[in-house]
C-alpha cells in the first residue's frame, strides 16, 4: 500500500486540484493524507472532503515541514511513503506508479527514489527550464552516479522500513530536511532518481523570492543540514 503524505499551510489555492487529480490512481492500493500545520485558511475543510486521514499539528512552537511530514507518517499505513508538496501533479499517473513500484519491486536493494520536476508549461520561465534542469541533473549524480542521495521535498518515495531505521526527517531543520532524508536513506540501501519520469509544480517559490535568492538558500540549507545537522534559514517562509 501506497500512503501519499502532503504537508499543507494555507494551501486553499492549489490543494483541491491536488487531491482531486490523485483519486486518477486507481490500479493501485493507497491513501491520501494532509497533514497540516494549523492553517488559518480553508485548506483543512477542502483536504477532509478528498483525503483519506487529516492529521493537524497542535504544537505552540510553529511546526517545521519535517514535523509536518512525519506527522502524516504516524498515521500512515503503507509500506511505501510517498512525500509530495501541494502543488504537484503526477501526470499519467497509473502508468507513473507503475514504473515507480515495479522499479522497487525489481530492484529490492532501492530503498527510495525520485524523480525530476517540471514547472507546468503555462508558468514555465525561461530560467525555470534552466535551473531546474539543472537540478534535476545534480539529483541523478548525488543518486545514480554518486550514490550519496539527494532529492527535493516535492517527491520523494521511500520505503517505509527504511524511513523508520533512519528515524525519519530531522525536525530540528527548518530547510534543508529534504536533501539530508535522502542523504541518510543512502547510506543503508540503494536510491535512484527514474529519469523518465517525471512530475509537475507551480514553480511558486523561485517565480516570487526570484532564482538568485532561492538558489543560495537551497545549497546553504543543504550543505549545513547534511554536514553540520541544522538548517542555514532559521525559518522557512511559506509561499502562496
Amino acid at each position: 500500500m501506497i500512503s501519499i503524505i502532503i504537508p499543507t499551510l494555507n494551501e486553499e489555492k492549489i490543494i483541491e486540484k491536488t487531491l482531486t487529480l490523485l483519486r486518477g490512481l486507481t490500479n493501485f492500493e493507497y491513501e491520501v493524507i494532509v497533514s497540516d500545520g494549523k492553517s488559518k485558511d480553508k485548506t483543512i475543510e477542502i483536504s477532509k472532503k478528498y483525503a483519506n486521514k487529516v492529521v493537524i499539528y497542535e504544537g505552540k512552537e510553529r511546526q517545521t515541514i519535517s514535523m509536518g511530514r512525519n506527522l502524516g507518517v504516524s498515521a500512515a499505513s503503507g509500506d511505501i511513503l510517498l512525500f509530495i508538496d501541494a502543488d504537484i501533479v503526477i501526470p499519467n499517473i497509473n502508468n507513473f506508479f507503475k514504473e515507480t513500484l515495479s522499479y522497487f519491486k525489481n530492484n529490492p536493494e532501492c530503498v527510495a527514489l525520485t524523480v525530476p520536476l517540471k514547472v507546468f508549461p503555462e508558468m514555465e520561465t525561461f530560467w525555470d527550464k534552466i535551473f531546474y534542469g539543472l537540478i534535476n541533473k545534480l539529483t541523478v549524480l548525488y543518486n545514480n552516479i554518486l550514490h550519496t542521495g539527494g532529492a527535493a521535498g516535492e517527491f520523494q518515495m521511500i520505503k517505509k522500513n527504511a524511513f523508520d531505521k533512519v528515524g525519519g526527517f530531522n525536525e530540528k531543520l527548518a530547510a534543508g530536511e529534504d536533501f539530508e532524508m535522502f542523504a541518510k536513506v543512502a547510506k543503508i540501501g540503494k536510491v535512484r532518481t527514474l529519469t523518465k519520469l517525471f512530475v509537475y509544480h507551480t514553480g511558486r517559490r523561485p517565480h516570487k523570492v526570484g532564482w538568485k535568492k532561492v538558489l543560495y538558500s537551497w545549497l546553504m540549507n543543504s550543505v549545513y543540514a547534511i554536514f553540520f545537522k541544522k538548517s542555514w534559514s532559521k525559518t522557512w517562509d511559506e509561499v502562496r
